[in-house]
């Protein structure tokens, strides 16, 4: 099998000596001479083209027998986010999702090939071609990177690196760490490990592609913050964070700051929240939408400008959630009122039905109830939650959706097919075109998303029916849900 050919060795080349931050995480570039590969952004000098190979992941140079480079540490890269209209591309970056959240701990390659409604076969066939690896050696190289990350920024013993980043042995992480990085861990640790995170937590960094509009997405979840469970201010994202995994409850914290100057996020959790490190920092990176190609995205948004002056604004990112449930959820009781009454309504169930935690950041006291803890609890028609100003049809929504995520029916998770889950949603009592299409864009990131009869849409674009407005649109695609961020930004 044979990787597909998709790197043009000059281009790569101009963009490394350019430094260009567009393609960082889009290839690595492996130096003979050396034997290290690098991002194309790396501030070492620039190797003579004769030594560069080009590599489509970090995962292909590992393999090809490259060690990270100490100095750009590809570990903090962001991944290449793809068109969602490349259907093999899609189907490659939710099975690379779905390992990077949950590592094959709970099933299979033909299992989580199943899950994604294809053979193990196929999904190897189209893996390779997009990464140039096979899925179990991606999944190794995304492990020694979050160890490797680890070791660097924090002050963990190497024990508790080797588990948190997902190795099931300490004696198989340092064998396999020494093979492809060429240094033991605790020579690594001498030149780092020297940051602890704030009040018991530890901090790790996480790459994006400039510019990202940080006021902007901070923004958004201000303005849309549950009491108890999130906070924004003083340019800083807090929230509390309570998951299940292996039958076990998780709950703690984590805290997200924006850092420019490297282009990263510094994001601080909770040490109870380890034993879900990748699960819950591949959750950051689709809340705060690290991922994303910002040219690209503003290229064809551009076109925004045309219509109105200063419509669209380069950096514009797609806010995601950290709790598919919860932003579902969320969607429903701000069915038909405004944003404050909303989170009025949503700050009450956290305050009856979501479990306490113990948080040194102030206002954080409960996580926002999983479906296992508010379905049990409620009655046929979901009448306990009209106690809390729920009306009839939000409370028989509410617990709709937590019955059809828990038999498994609505998938929320990311090996979800947004359109799918978009008609899906649409079947269930209580919910209409917008509250589905809403879902989609925060839960499952779907940069496509569209919601034509949306007050702030219609008063962007007055005098234009849904249909209208839908034909207009088109011109957006693929990125129709950014194009709605930056109306909505544009009328605050």
């Amino acid at each position: 099998m044979r990787q597909k050919e998709t790197l043009d060795p000059d281009s790569c080349y101009a963009a490394v000596k350019a430094r260009d931050s567009r393609f960082d995480g889009r290839f690595f570039v492996g130096v003979r001479s050396t034997g290290i590969y690098c991002r194309p952004i790396c501030s070492a000098r620039v190797p003579k083209k004769e030594n560069c190979v080009f590599f489509v992941s970090a995962a292909a140079a590992e393999r090809a027998g490259y060690r990270p480079c100490l100095k750009c540490r590809p570990e903090l890269a962001p991944a290449d986010a793809l068109a969602p209209v490349d259907a093999a591309g899609r189907l490659a970056r939710r099975a690379a999702l779905l390992m990077e959240e949950n590592g094959l701990a709970d099933t299979s390659l033909a299992g989580l090939a199943d899950g994604l409604g294809v053979t193990d076969r196929h999904l190897r066939r189209v893996f390779f071609a997009q990464f140039g690896v096979s899925p179990l050696q991606y999944l190794q190289n995304r492990r020694l990177l979050l160890a490797k990350s680890l070791l660097t920024d924090t002050a963990l013993p190497v024990t508790e690196v080797a588990f948190a980043a997902g190795f099931g042995s300490v004696r198989r992480f340092n064998d396999i760490f020494r093979r492809f990085c060429r240094l033991s861990p605790s020579a690594l640790r001498k030149n780092g490990g020297e940051q602890d995170g704030a009040q018991g937590g530890i901090t790790l960094l996480l790459g994006y592609r400039p510019p990202y509009d940080w006021d902007g997405i901070l923004d958004f979840l201000a303005g849309r913050a549950i009491a108890g469970v999130e906070k924004a201010e003083g340019g800083k994202y807090c929230r509390s964070v309570g998951m299940a995994s292996g039958g076990k409850n998780y709950c703690g914290w984590l805290a997200v700051e924006n850092l420019p100057k490297k282009n990263c996020l510094s994001v601080t959790l909770a040490s109870s929240l380890l034993p879900l490190l990748s699960k819950i920092l591949s959750r950051v990176r689709n809340m705060f939408d690290l991922d994303c190609r910002p040219a690209q995205v503003y290229e064809q948004l551009s076109v925004l400008n045309d219509l109105r002056p200063g419509l669209c604004k380069p950096g514009c990112r797609l806010p995601g959630c950290i709790d598919p449930f919860e932003a579902a959820a969320r969607a429903v009781i701000g069915q038909q009122i405004t944003v404050k009454a909303a989170r009025t309504l949503a700050g009450r169930l956290v305050r009856v039905y979501g479990a306490k935690i113990a948080a040194p950041v102030a206002g954080l006291t409960n996580v926002f109830p999983s479906p296992e803890a508010i379905f049990p609890v409620l009655g046929p028609e979901g009448e306990e939650l009209t106690a809390i100003g729920l009306t009839r049809a939000k409370a028989r929504a509410v617990r709709a959706l937590a019955e059809s995520i828990l038999t498994g029916r609505l998938n929320l998770s990311a090996s979800a097919s947004p359109e799918e889950a978009v008609s899906l949603i649409r079947e269930m009592p209580g919910f209409g075109d917008w509250t589905a299409e809403y879902i989609a864009m925060r839960a499952l990131g779907w940069t496509d998303a569209f919601l034509p009869t949306d007050l702030g849409v219609r008063k962007a674009f007055p005098g234009l029916s849904a249909r209208q407005l839908r034909r207009l649109a088109e011109a957006w695609r693929p990125w129709r849900a950014y194009a709605m961020l930056n109306i909505w930004q544009y009328q605050q």
